[in-house]
Order: C-alpha cells, then structure tokens, then sequence
C-alpha cells in the first residue's frame, strides 16, 4: 500500500527515539499502534459495510427481475382463462339456457318402490 521498506522504518525509529528519548518511546510506540489499530478496524468495518450493501442491493435488483418475469408468466398463463370468460359474456346474452330444478316426480321415479317388494 505505502511501499515502506526495512530501512524507511530504522530511519523513523532512529529519529522518534532521538526525538522522544528512551523513556518516552515505548508510551509513544504504544499510543502509534493504538491508533493505527483503531483505523484499521474502522476501515475494515467501512468496506464490509460497503460490501453488504452492495450484495443487498444486488439481491433487490436480481428480485426485481424475477418479479417482473414472473409477472410476465402469470400474465401469459391468465391468457387463455381470460379469452374464454370474455367470449361466454358475449353469447350469454345470446342463448337462454336455464336450470330447472329436480321436481318431486323425479325423486319418486329414481327411487325404488319397497311396496312392491313385499309379499
């Protein structure tokens, strides 16, 4: 990331322990790391809140396109029920087919007579 190498860093410490002297640098190189350590956690916590943001909304837009074709498949399997409705509406008007209900003569006719059995 920063292409620092071995030397960079003898450089930086020679010079912080110049600086700060021996008693202050451990402090020093303790609060550094601590530092160092809450950005990387904050960086690390950035990009996997970016990224589970993006895999959501992936997931939304791969919903929405299997919304919309499986709205269009329901569309065309309602098709052909819907032309059939609209053309019985069409001839309803048309033919005066009515149901009779059963009369009592045809309960009587399709049940056998137990007076006849007897002897």
């Amino acid at each position: 990331m920063f292409d620092i190498g071995f030397f960079e860093l003898l450089v930086v410490g020679v010079v912080a322990l110049l600086v700060l002297g021996p008693e202050r640098l451990p402090t020093a190189a303790r609060t550094c790391g601590l530092w160092l350590g809450r950005v990387r956690r904050s960086l690390t916590s950035i990009q996997s809140e970016i990224r589970e943001e993006l895999r959501l909304e992936e997931l939304k837009r791969s919903a929405a396109i299997e919304k919309e074709q499986l709205d269009r498949e329901l569309e065309e399997m309602r098709q052909p029920f819907q032309q059939p409705a609209a053309a019985d509406k069409g001839e309803a008007g048309t033919s005066s087919v009515t149901r009779s209900e059963p009369s009592a003569s045809d309960d009587q006719a399709s049940q056998p007579d137990s007076t006849k059995d007897k002897p």
